[in-house]
This record gives C-alpha cells, structure tokens and sequence, in this order.
C-alpha cells in the first residue's frame, strides 16, 4: 500500500461527552476504519469521533493483501470497519483473514446491507453489521460492545505446562480413543486449563471420537507459526462440553510440510497457555526431533498383547532408555489375561520391563462412545476406571477406591 493511501487521524479526546456516554472501557478503542468510497467513510469515522472513541486509524484503499497491514496482522487495533460495498467478495475475504489473525471486532458498515450479505458477514466472523446512514446512537452501542468483547490483558505464564504424548507402537493400537478420553478425563480430574492436539496427521479424527465439529485445525497453527501466540492459537481451539480446549486434525485431507520447528513453536506456545497439553501422535516415529520427544514430556506408549505389537514396543522402550529420553510410561490396551496363551511374565519378558498400566477390552464401552460421541470416563466402565487412574496420577490424586459390591439376597 503506498504512504500516500494510507490517512491517520491520531486524536485522543476526553471521555466526557454531552453527546454520547461512553463507558471508560470504549473510549481508549484503538480503531481501523477501511474503505475505498470517501462519502461511506467519512460518515463511519465522523460517528466514530462524535462517540469519543479514542483512536482512529483511517485505510483510504482496501490493502492488496494482509501482509500490507501487519498492525492489523498482529492485533494492534481493538475494532477494524470495513467497507463492504465497494468491493463485496474482497472485503469478506479481508475481513476473514482479520478475524482469524487476532482478537480484534471486526464491524462491516454497508448502504445496503441486504440479508444475504448479512449472513455471508456472520460466517466471516464479522460481529456487528453497520447500516449507513448511520445513527450515532447505533455506533455508541457498538463500540460499547466491542469493549465488552476485548480480551483482558493476560499476565505472561511461565513456560511450566506439562506434556503428555501419547504414541502407538503399530497402527491400530487404540492411541487416539485413549488419548481422547484420558484428555477428557484430566480436565475434569484436575480442574486445570488442559489442551488435547491432534498431531495424527492428515487423518486425525479425534474430532469425530469427542463429537465436535471445528472451523480451524493443527494445519492452521502449524502454517502460521510466525504470527502463532497465544491470542492467535485461542482462535483455532474448540472448547468441548468437559471443559477440555481441543486444536483438531483437519476435517478433510490437507497436504501440508509440517518442520520440526513448527511443532516445536506450537508446543511452546501450548505450554504457555496450558496446564497440560496432552497430543495424539499417533504411530508417528518421524516426529522424534520435535519437543514432543524432550527429556520434559512423559510419553505413553500404546502397545497391545500381540507379537508385532510387542516386538515394536521393545525396539522403542529400548531407543527411549537413554539418560536425555523423555519419561516412559507402558499402557497395554484391550488387555484380557492370557489373552492367546501369552502370561504377564511373557508380556513383562518381551518389554524388558511390566507396563504401568493395563486397559481392559471392552468392546461395547468404546462401540457405545464412538456412535454416540458420550467419553468412556462418563460411566462406570472397566475402561473408564483403568483411565481415570491414570489422570488421578499425573494430577496427583488418589486413585477412587473399587465400589464394593452388595450383598444381594437375591438374584
């Protein structure tokens, strides 16, 4: 964008006002307005200054691209107004990108705001639909509402989130319904901030096991790391009904070059913001350069009472001992004993070591969770038991004594 499209009206005015009361909270709004067509801005920006909003910024042209404007990029305004009118397809894609950048309230003003363009604006994630001409008591109210929306300045976070990999020895080991659950689990368990990714790249469908649908994925964090914190990942989660913060796979297959430094940055970031991150990995050995194998992190490793199986897990227990892996932890899944003939010394033999943990098989438990996406911890489940003593040892809680069973006189 050239210096000479580009007007600044820099003009701090005192918040008290005959004409408009804006409460404190909206009169320090830092405010983009954007728009091609002099009459429709001028009208938003003279209601803009008639409410005493604080500071204007004035974009006399649509930008050619978002990376011409990295204050609007890296959150620099609390509210950007958009023109819709000169340039309908081209604003709604601007005002998306905004939207999926920062925090920001993105507001579009509009002569003729029919309700097609209304409800193309809703989907960009645009808050608020300005009609011109504009009223000011309609400005006032929605300034007012962008103040409410901003986000309280956070306090930084020490880098002091706990990592939590969970990583299958052979395809088909039950990692992800493992990892789904135990994720569930630990945020109720532990009542702390925790976050699941779902690294099980491109076919990740983690989403489908917790039952939630997400507009953004793990593709997207991981192709903007250089504009990804924790404002911009906040964007990309979904929050399900347990209180756990999911980043999801892709709902479609998205070919993508993910670098050991982009996971790295996404972890950094996670661990910031989180009080555990807990990461479905998959079968993915190739991921072993990234943070997510550091001496911090605690990996388990999913295995199953089955000669490849096993066979895999010794060769990884035995490539996981040296002094800089990260802590180890052996879970068998759809464990039955003497499953075909193999003891719990043949298991302890072939690991070199007896695994931590041991999940049943039940096949209904899990068939019921994943038509009808209920956690298997929300039962009384031999699964949900195995599971939730697991998150009441990373959070330091006491594992729930067995319920005893009663007496019956009859039966």
């Amino acid at each position: 964008m050239s210096a000479a499209s580009l007007e600044t009206i820099e003009n701090r005015i005192s918040t008290r006002s005959a004409i408009a009361q804006i409460p404190s909270g909206a009169s320090d709004l830092s405010i983009a307005v954007i728009g091609p067509n002099e009459r429709r801005r001028q009208a938003v920006v003279s209601a803009v200054c008639a409410c005493r909003a604080g500071k204007i910024r004035v974009f006399t042209s649509y930008p050619s691209g978002i990376d011409d404007l990295p204050r609007l990029q890296n959150g620099a305004f609390d509210v950007v107004m958009i023109d819709m009118d000169s340039d309908p397809e081209y604003a709604l894609d601007l005002a998306e990108s905004i939207c999926l950048c920062n925090a920001a309230t993105v507001m579009a003003f509009s002569a003729q705001p029919d309700q097609g363009l209304m409800l193309r604006c809703m989907h960009a994630g645009i808050r608020e639909i300005l009609p011109l001409p504009l009223s000011q008591s309609a400005m006032a109210e929605a300034l007012v509402r962008a103040a409410a929306h901003r986000p309280e300045p956070q306090q930084p976070r020490r880098n002091d989130g706990r990592l939590l990999v969970f990583l299958g020895a052979k395809g088909g080991s039950g990692v992800t319904t493992l990892a789904c659950n135990y994720a569930v689990s630990l945020a109720q368990e532990s009542g702390q901030r925790t976050l699941f990714i779902d690294l099980d790249l491109p076919l990740g469908d983690a989403a489908i096991n917790l039952g939630i649908k997400s507009q953004f994925s793990t593709v997207n964090a991981l192709e903007n790391t250089t504009r990804l914190d924790g404002n911009f990942l906040s964007t990309l989660l979904t929050q399900h009904d347990s209180g756990l913060y999911v980043l999801a796979a892709p709902g479609v297959i998205a070919p993508t070059q993910v670098s050991n430094e982009a996971i790295d940055r996404l972890l950094e970031v996670a661990l910031e913001e989180f009080d555990y991150v807990v990461v479905d990995a998959g079968s993915k050995l190739d991921l072993q350069g990234t943070r997510l194998f550091d001496e911090s992190a605690t990996i388990y490793l999913v295995t199953q009472v089955g000669i490849p199986e096993l066979r895999n897990a010794n060769r990884l227990i035995a490539q996981f001992s040296r002094d800089d892996s990260p802590k180890l932890e052996i879970v068998i899944n759809r464990y039955e004993r003497h499953s075909f003939g193999v003891t719990e010394e043949h298991v302890t033999k072939a690991l070199t070591r007896p695994p931590q943990w041991k999940v049943p098989n039940d096949y209904a438990a899990v068939r019921h969770m994943q038509n009808t996406a209920i956690p298997l911890t929300q039962d009384n489940s031999s699964i949900a038991r195995a599971i939730k003593e697991m998150t009441r040892s990373v959070c330091s809680q006491a594992a729930e004594p067995e319920k005893k069973k009663r007496f019956a006189l009859f039966g």
